[in-house]
């Protein structure tokens, strides 16, 4: 059977009391093992893209953010977490006891009839309860496997437990970021996180993408470390290529002036002069000649960023941040407010490109939340899933392996759907 004929099949056997989401990954099927963020963030932008996700959960607790708050919100014996609620949307839910022959047999039954496999377990963990990666690809060769860990699977620290604020210390971001070398600060979000997941995501597609042409999967493997060191750019040339150790410096570009954030009279904008161009429709905007020896070019403004930030923060100090907008943007200077999250909801364009999602929960009711950052032009916007209560799906989704045919073996293989 060819694999889209075999994608196709799956679908068959969808829950027949919903439509699902039409997307690029219609028709795969992932079971997520995962907890807390990096790996649910994964499971998640695959199901975004149309893909059956069926979160594995344990008995009582369920994934840890369920625990995560406050905040929590709805009803008093049906409290639900904020933090489950940003990493889990258009996901079914299913409680197994793993430790359990139930559990164990449910789970089988799940990878013979499931394209992916989502888990970030330390190194080893998954294999002690009897699911190694052979014996998942004994089970089912045509499974993509991602595999998500602190630090990696491999190496003299292959086998730490990694928290994402640990990971931005241990990968350099927190020595980037801050207003100054001596007070090093973890980003806002959990950014090594969101990276492993989106890297993670990615790389299943590219595997499914392998998988159409030599009818096998593979093993997926990404990290808090490697995802953070993946995105250091140039400040990871700056070390590698030139030898310079980048230290933190505020809200201002290293290499570009000027690049920052500035002060309004009512609040902080920014801007971004990223050229000669940009600098000499700049200038007289802020009352500086744009040939002054100090700031003639990039260079020069670099080394003179001081006096240079001092000038612009004199000139932006009686001004409102609309009405200066305004002024730059007629001259083509990029420039922007810095916005508290109430304001970028509530901001139409935000809204606009399907950034806030309304979706009925099953114990809150209609809710809204943050959208997937993806539009395809073939695939016009649909209904998503809310967040699932734990065991939400149980049922439903055993009864759809009762119906499915599990991955057969023939001459001591295992053959595709």
């Amino acid at each position: 059977m060819s694999s889209v004929a075999s994608l196709g099949k799956q679908s068959m056997y969808a829950d027949a009391l919903e439509v699902w989401m039409r997307g690029p990954l219609h028709g795969v099927t992932v079971v997520d093992l995962s907890r807390a963020l990096a790996g649910p963030h994964a499971a998640m932008m695959l199901g975004d893209l149309g893909a059956r996700v069926i979160k594995v959960e344990s008995p009582g607790t369920g994934d840890d953010t369920r625990g995560w708050g406050p905040p929590f919100v709805g009803p008093e014996d049906a409290r639900e977490s904020t933090y489950f609620l940003a990493c889990n949307r258009n996901k079914e839910s299913i409680v197994l006891d793993l430790e359990s022959d139930d559990g164990r047999s449910t789970l089988t039954r799940l990878v013979q009839v499931s394209d992916v496999l989502v888990e970030n377990f330390r190194p080893g963990v998954l294999d002690r309860r009897g699911f190694s990666t052979e014996r998942l690809h004994g089970l089912n060769p045509r499974l993509v496997v991602l595999s998500i860990s602190g630090f990696g699977h491999d190496g003299p620290q292959g086998g730490r437990a990694g928290y994402d604020q640990i990971a931005q210390g241990e990968a350099g971001l927190m020595s980037l970021t801050g207003p100054s070398p001596e007070e090093p600060t973890r980003i806002g979000v959990p950014i090594g996180d969101l990276l492993a997941g989106m890297y993670g995501a990615y790389g299943v597609v590219s595997a499914l993408y392998e998988r159409e042409q030599t009818g096998r999967g593979g093993v997926v493997r990404t990290s808090l470390l490697a995802a953070i060191v993946g995105v250091h750019a140039f400040q990871g040339t700056r070390y590698t290529v030139a030898g310079e150790v980048p230290q933190a410096q505020g809200n201002h570009h290293p290499s570009l002036a000027p690049y920052g954030s500035f002060r309004c009279r009512d609040a902080i904008m920014q801007v971004a002069v990223g050229s000669e161009g940009l600098w000499r429709a700049f200038a007289p905007v802020v009352g500086i000649d744009p040939a002054d020896p100090l700031f003639a070019d990039n260079a020069a403004r670099v080394k003179h960023r001081q006096a240079l930030i001092e000038l612009i923060n004199d000139a932006f100090a009686d001004r409102d941040v609309a009405d200066l907008l305004l002024d730059l943007d007629k001259a083509g200077i990029p420039a922007g407010e810095v916005r508290t999250l109430d304001r970028v909801y509530e901001w139409d364009q935000t809204r606009s490109q399907g950034l806030v999602l309304e979706v009925d929960h099953s114990t809150l009711g209609n809710i809204n939340l943050p959208g997937p950052p993806l539009r395809f032009d073939e695939h016009p916007p649909t209904g998503h899933r809310a967040p699932p209560t734990l065991g939400q799906h149980s049922d439903s989704v055993r009864q759809w392996l009762d119906q499915v045919e599990p991955v057969g073996r023939v001459s001591g293989d295992w053959t595709g759907r």
